[in-house]
């Protein structure tokens, strides 16, 4: 295993007449995850099929675990674990069957595939259901078991597209722990997904991608300081003046204040840093303005999501300066 597990440069496909990816650049450390963020449409699962050798890129480079997917695509495919946006489970067998064929499909002995296979329906909370067709598993439980077969050759890389898709909390948080053990033994992920929440959680790295482009790299502290600084957020009382307000919060903004007049609330900028948001409540205290609510609000993913990338149907864009690269 390399010190940098995978590694694309100039990654780009061709759906007929359509460029799907224009030169993707990405790179994950080994026992890392790296959060893949976009749009739908805007080239993720390609970029995770051709990483996983089920589809071949038409320009640049791709490795994996050391391996070039384009010459040594049975290296890499014996190195990795998938799962995609559907499950791949044979829905006649058990649990337990699906897993002891996974295994045997990767060269196991008998006694090591059930000895593997029933770790993981414990590790899986699948224990109670190993014996029951797959035919009665609820949702969860499925992408569990998808999961499950993903992690029986150990694999040192996997790819989990948008893994978690129409699951309910307590599962996502299930396959999230899953995940996070398979990081602490040493494997590499490439996790793409749609909830914001669950990139924060998981990634040492985010890239966002629009349109078949990178527009944004970083941790996801350093993406939400690159789309917007810290906002205060604050509601008067009905007997408070509201331009007294607005004129004291202006003259200590990083930024012209937003007011909202029906609501009797005011949005302002604010540099980081404790000093700076104790200085807002103490100008505002010394005003005599009264309060009802004073709130401190930091950027978040979506922040990013929305500056970042075009919203459906708009117009396309170019890669963003707003970002760290």
């Amino acid at each position: 295993m390399t010190a940098t597990a995978i590694e694309v440069t100039g990654l780009r496909k061709w759906f007929g007449d359509h460029e799907a990816l224009r030169g993707i650049d990405l790179a994950a450390p080994a026992g890392s995850v790296l959060g893949l963020l976009g749009p739908n449409g805007a080239g993720k699962t390609t970029t995770t099929r051709i990483l996983a050798t089920l589809s071949a890129p038409d320009a640049g480079t791709a490795r994996v675990a050391g391996f070039d997917v384009r010459r040594q695509p049975a290296q890499v495919r014996r190195a990795i674990g998938v799962t995609g946006q559907f499950t791949a489970l044979d829905e006649l067998l058990t649990g337990r069957e699906n897993l002891r064929l996974v295994a045997r499909l990767w060269g196991m002995s008998r006694p090591v595939a059930a000895q593997q296979s029933q770790d993981l329906l414990v590790r899986m909370g699948l224990e109670d259901a190993a014996d029951r067709a797959v035919s009665t598993y609820s949702g969860g439980m499925r992408r569990r078991l998808d999961l499950a077969g993903c992690l029986i050759g150990r694999p040192a890389v996997l790819f989990l597209d948008e893994p978690t898709t129409g699951l309910d909390p307590a599962s996502r948080v299930v396959l999230w722990s899953m995940v996070r053990q398979e990081v602490a033994r040493g494997a590499t992920v490439l996790l793409t997904t749609q909830y914001l929440e669950e990139a924060e959680q998981m990634a040492d790295q985010i890239v966002v991608i629009d349109e078949g482009r990178v527009v944004a790299t970083g941790t996801p502290h350093e993406l939400k300081r690159a789309v917007g600084s810290e906002r205060i957020d604050v509601c008067l009382t009905p007997e408070s003046d509201l331009s007294v307000a607005l004129d004291v919060l202006a003259s200590c903004a990083d930024g012209a204040p937003i007011p909202d007049p029906p609501r009797r609330r005011i949005s302002v900028p604010v540099k980081p840093g404790i000093d700076h948001v104790s200085r807002v409540a103490q100008l505002l205290r010394e005003s005599g303005v009264e309060i009802e609510e004073f709130a401190l609000r930091r950027p978040t993913l979506d922040d990013v999501f929305f500056k970042l990338t075009s919203p459906p149907g708009g117009p396309g864009r170019t890669p963003t300066e707003d970002a760290t690269r």
